[in-house]
């Protein structure tokens, strides 16, 4: 498309923002699981957008004091054009076997694909290979019947036609359409406990989860596929649930997702290290909801209805892991992008499988403004234009905010913030204390703690927190981890590590 006049610049964004769609989103020891996005590489690099339709269309009570901190090393890329989401290893069942699941804040069961599972896929595209489960091959597995306590208290009460013998079982819709049908059963996971800095010990505990018989959309598909998805929500049915009842761990867990490199840090635990400013959750809600108070674009606030953001059945703000992009109610997404876009009325528009997109050859970040969401207690959630952008080729960029009232008539009010926003920041999920909070991170310097030197701005940091172990006091070190290839990952750190010592040899570091 040849490039508008100045004068229609405007109009045609005005245009675009109204066309805009996408498919609506989707789910004590200290332990750490190692996490990876979803969606493969190659967007960008061959047919530009190849990938993106498919990201769009995927897009307790504590025991005692003997409580431990969890690693889960991830792997996965939090972009679009990348792998699309974040997952981690588990093992389940006696002899433990590894399963490769999709770590999701947004649902509240683990489970795997079952044995009896005939559709489910083999392989993956991922590069990753797939097991499926298979209760009798574990001596440690039974199946869970409806009339026991669990299954009960999972739907509130004693489902009707339940009789001795038969199965528990569930079924779960996600929120890009994607489906999930099995029934539970129970055994042994294994978990990395941390023991010291950098250094875990396996931990086992019993816990029930799905034996998935049935998927449909995304989750069938053989070249997306995971064995399974991990939810981290706060019903009793989520595996950190249940942990906490045991007694194993704190119903606290943090991550911080790696938009440079992959991968990133996933620990259940208390992080003392480094320290964040939290917001309340807001009470009796199924999700991760928070109050969102203003939005500011540039240091500008935008003027909105008083209660555009009140939290109640259709309206609210949702933190969500398992989703990619950021959804907006229309007139917010709408005020956002015509600021943000208010020093660019010469860019031409286009349409790349339904994302604004536009070509820019410079610096986003130097040449588009920070947007910050301010929440309930003055937290704020900076966003940076790396990060409501995303590259797709040849000096392309799309954005990352989506219409949510072109993606779901009853969501259309709902705020809903994805990986993209999250990423390169330390979140705490503190359900002890039913607060959330955040932290900006940088994956060359993890976390970020900004010391001027002279006429410089010095980055210093590593990538890792600390988590405290309740048990013996003391506080340990969780690295940062990426399940992705190892080729790749090394060779991308060798490459930033000569461009710094060039940076810092040119300005005599």
């Amino acid at each position: 498309m040849a490039p508008p006049p100045p004068q229609r610049a405007a109009l045609l964004l005005a245009a675009l923002l109204l066309a805009v769609a996408g498919s609506a989103p989707g789910a004590t020891a200290t332990g750490v699981f190692q996490v990876r996005r979803k969606f493969p590489v190659g967007v960008g690099g061959g047919a530009a957008g190849a990938n993106i339709s498919a990201l769009r269309a995927h897009d307790g009570t504590r025991h005692g004091r003997l409580l431990a901190a969890a690693d889960l090393p991830l792997g996965g890329l939090g972009l679009p054009t990348d792998t699309g989401l974040y997952y981690t290893g588990v093992k389940l069942g006696t002899p433990p076997k590894r399963y490769y699941v999709q770590v999701d804040t947004g649902s509240d069961i683990l489970w795997v694909n079952c044995i009896t599972c005939e559709q489910c896929p083999r392989k993956s595209g991922l590069g990753l290979d797939l097991t499926l489960y298979d209760p009798k091959a574990s001596s440690t597995g039974s199946t869970v019947m409806c009339d026991q306590g669990f299954c009960a208290s999972t739907f509130g009460g004693r489902l009707p036609k339940c009789s001795a013998n038969v199965p528990c079982e569930y079924s779960v819709t996600y929120g890009d359409g994607s489906s999930t049908v099995g029934s539970f059963v129970n055994d042994a996971l294994q978990f990395d406990q941390v023991t010291g800095d950098g250094q875990t010990q396996p931990a086992n505990a019993t816990v029930i989860f799905g034996c998935g018989a049935q998927q449909g959309g995304d989750l069938g598909s053989s070249s997306q596929a995971l064995d399974g998805i991990i939810g981290f929500g706060e019903a009793n049915t989520s595996m950190l649930s249940q942990l906490a009842t045991a007694g194993k761990v704190k119903k606290i867990f943090a991550h911080c997702l790696d938009t440079v490199k992959g991968g990133g840090i996933f620990a259940i635990g208390d992080v003392v290290e480094p320290k964040v400013k939290t917001t309340p959750l807001v009470a009796d809600k199924p999700h991760y909801n928070v109050n969102l108070k203003t939005i500011d674009v540039g240091g500008t606030t935008l003027e909105l209805p008083t209660d555009i953001f009140k939290p109640d059945d259709k309206k609210g703000t949702i933190i969500d892991s398992g989703t990619t992009l950021t959804y907006l109610p229309e007139l917010v997404f709408k005020k956002v992008m015509l600021v943000v876009f208010n020093k660019h009325q010469d860019i031409a528009f286009h349409d790349v499988q339904d994302f604004l997109c536009f070509q820019y050859s410079g610096s986003v970040d130097d040449g588009f403004p920070t947007i910050t969401f301010h929440f309930e207690d003055d937290l704020a959630l900076h966003v940076y234009p790396h990060e409501y952008f995303f590259p797709n080729g040849n000096d392309v960029y799309c954005v990352g905010f989506q219409n949510g009232a072109l993606q779901s008539k009853d969501g259309k009010d709902i705020v809903l913030m994805g990986d993209l926003v999250l990423s390169n920041k330390l979140v705490v999920y503190d359900l002890e204390n039913r607060v959330i909070g955040w932290t900006d991170y940088n994956f060359m310097g993890c976390p970020i703690f900004p010391q001027l030197s002279g006429h410089l701005l010095v980055i210093s940091g590593s990538s890792s927190i600390k988590i405290k172990d309740d048990k013996t006091g003391t506080t340990s070190t969780v690295n940062s981890h990426d399940l992705s290839s190892g080729s790749k990952f090394h060779w991308h750190r060798s490459l930033v590590l000569l461009l710094v010592t060039m940076v810092c040899s040119y300005l005599i570091c």
